[in-house]
């Protein structure tokens, strides 16, 4: 069980590594602390003495403490063959395959990974980042965490750049560095697969996409532009927009809503495959048939997309050679190649979800 004063210094410096409390920033007086905290005095003195001997704080005799620059020399060490790798998940949907594919070609060269998930926060990817480079990784490939939103680690961003470390996105960019990367031309795909159900007949669908990264964005630019290129059912459009915080059961009632109108939409063209299985998954629950009532399309071919009743049609993400790609991106930089980002055109994997509406 954790200390009282291990909490207190784990808490004040987790602010400090966030930037709540900034370099040279005066922190709250030993008073204010044990108000806070709740806390004896003894327990405050001993939270910022170890605070100040990892070089976080600093005294000033009579004018109180201070945050340290705390920054270290990041550069990788030489010969230091480790890679590390940053995503918002690890051990499930498309993760392990992209992983194992970096994994399949750094390893040739002798590089080995370091691997760390953000759960798509950008608190946890502080510290990811933070571990990383407290390790001197010699390379940091990173899936952006929450993309489409402002993102408080610039900063960290500015520095690795600053040290020289070599950084590969994929999946997505933080539009504000200038890195290479590895993704899925994501708004030309979901506009082929709004094509396809426009081709089976489909005119009123209902598209449910995740806003806080830029795969999402750039998927749901492609469901409206994909209308727009049919003014005249483009009034038939029907949008839902959720972020990952939100419950799945708060997305299935927002549909439970469309799906009520007597002109209900005839498709459902979800965000990825995950969303495509839950969609189905509550629309059996609510005796409404797949695809006979209501059609169900995805994105990314999961692995368990093809193997669920009705299997899911879907456009194929190419994890395999994502990693694979991403591996060989980086390996490269790493020998000061140029290189140019690498941008997949996503193919149609037809299956059983979705028909022709009755």
């Amino acid at each position: 069980m954790e200390k009282k004063w291990e909490t207190v210094k784990n808490q004040l410096k987790t602010a400090i590594l966030s930037g709540e409390y900034k370099i040279d920033d005066k922190l709250p007086t030993e008073t204010e602390l044990i108000d806070q905290f709740d806390v004896s005095r003894y327990t405050i003195r001993r939270a910022v003495g170890e605070l100040e001997d990892e070089h976080f704080v600093y005294r000033i005799q009579g004018g109180g403490m201070f945050v340290q620059d705390w920054h270290k020399d990041w550069t990788p060490e030489k010969d230091r063959k480790i890679i590390g790798i940053i995503t918002t998940h690890i051990a499930d949907y498309i993760f392990p395959d992209i992983i194992s594919g970096i994994d399949r070609v750094i390893s040739d060269e002798g590089y080995s990974l370091l691997i760390s998930n953000t759960h798509n926060t950008h608190a946890k990817e502080r510290k990811s980042l933070l571990s990383m480079l407290d390790l001197h990784v010699a390379a940091l490939i990173i899936e952006p965490t929450q993309s489409a939103m402002a993102n408080t680690n610039m900063d960290l961003y500015h520095e690795i750049l600053a040290n020289k470390i070599p950084v590969l996105f994929i999946n997505a960019i933080y539009p504000e560095l200038k890195c290479p990367s590895v993704t899925v031309d994501d708004k030309h795909a979901e506009k082929k697969m709004m094509e396809f159900l426009f081709s089976l007949g489909h005119e009123s669908t209902l598209g449910i996409f995740q806003v806080d990264d830029l795969q999402g964005i750039c998927r749901m630019n492609g469901f409206v532009e994909a209308y727009q290129n049919h003014p005249n059912i483009a009034y038939k459009s029907n949008l839902i927009m959720y972020q990952s915080q939100d419950s799945m059961a708060t997305v299935m009632k927002k549909i439970d809503g469309y799906l009520q109108l007597a002109d209900h939409p005839t498709a459902i063209a979800c965000y990825n495959d995950q969303l495509a299985i839950n969609v189905i998954d509550y629309l059996k629950k609510r005796q409404i048939n797949v695809p006979e009532e209501v059609s169900v399309v995805g994105f990314d071919n999961y692995q368990m997309s093809r193997y669920i009743n009705p299997s899911i049609t879907t456009m194929d993400h190419g994890r395999d050679k994502m990693g694979e790609d991403a591996g060989k991106l980086i390996l490269e930089m790493l020998r000061h190649q140029e290189v140019t980002s690498i941008a997949y055109d996503a193919p149609l994997i037809q299956r059983e979800s979705a028909i022709a509406p009755k």
